[in-house]
């Protein structure tokens, strides 16, 4: 089981700009979690994402000696994916692709189509430098614009992700809709056809129902999950302040419950919360 902690989702939507200094202590904070990897930052146009602009500077000064987890940066296109590339603490690039043509507009200025072939060169950019591509299938379970959505379509795209040998593929509920039965029904029919392939979830949620839509994934045989300390983070285009990030917190009391044990630190956690107090005061 792997948690994937997302400080980059936290902070990226926040009006204000965070110090590098400050975001280089939370996230080397979390980086002493031992999670599986931390979504730490964005190789995005500044003017997008001015919250961001600092990653490069971030990355050089995160302490990866004494820890196991890998670093992810999100990326949107190919001049954002050389300039990551560039960096070998960085295990992971991920792209944002939607199932919802509106929102591949909005979020990265491209058809699905165009995004589509963006990925390819990318894909081709990681493997000539030892990166690993995650796409984030964002509107995996529904969208607030009528765009057309059925698993089918979701599953088609995967068929088309895992066609060019992407390895990871996270199934993103960008805007909080997913439900336990349509979580089922995409994990237990996407994650036993593409055996080479990991899928993981990255749910927004309200606080009263993040705890079925978590259970849902795992009974349906997901083992990935993206996740934010203290539920902080989400999308402006859910148009509900409470639709946020799942807290790790909650998720890791959850697997408690189940007996899921991935040896992440403990002794790590108060110091990480204390500190994510103090960013997202």
């Amino acid at each position: 089981m792997k948690i994937i902690e997302c400080p980059r989702d936290a902070m990226q939507g926040l009006p204000d700009f965070i110090a590098t200094e400050q975001k280089v202590e939370y996230i080397n904070a979390l980086l002493q979690l031992n999670f599986d990897t931390i979504d730490f930052g964005s190789f995005v146009s500044p003017k997008a994402i001015p919250q961001m602009a600092d990653t490069a500077k971030v990355v050089e000064q995160l302490d990866l000696t004494n820890t196991t987890s890998k670093l992810l940066a999100i990326i949107a296109n190919e001049r954002g994916a050389q300039d990551a590339v560039q960096f070998e603490q960085i295990t992971y690039l991920g792209f944002p692709f939607s199932v919802s043509e509106t929102f591949q507009q909005r979020n990265t200025n491209a058809s699905r189509e165009q995004a589509f072939e963006r990925i390819q060169r990318i894909q081709d950019l990681c493997l000539a430098n030892n990166k690993q591509l995650v796409v984030y299938l964002s509107m995996a379970f529904g969208n607030p614009y009528e765009d057309a959505w059925h698993p089918d379509i979701v599953c088609e795209w995967a068929e088309q992700f895992a066609g060019i040998d992407v390895k990871i593929l996270s199934l993103a509920d960008t805007v909080g809709v997913a439900q336990p039965k349509s979580i089922t029904d995409l994990f237990t029919e996407l994650i036993p056809h593409y055996t080479q392939v990991e899928f993981g979830a990255h749910f927004h949620s309200n606080p009263n129902q993040w705890e079925e839509k978590v259970e849902a994934a795992v009974k349906s045989g997901c083992q990935r999950f993206d996740t934010s300390l203290n539920g902080i983070g989400g999308c402006p285009m859910a148009k509900d302040e409470l639709v946020g990030n799942i807290a790790t917190e909650n998720v890791l009391a959850y697997f408690a419950t189940q007996d899921i044990d991935f040896g992440y630190n403990e002794q790590a956690m108060p110091e990480a919360q204390r500190l994510a107090q103090k960013v997202f005061q």
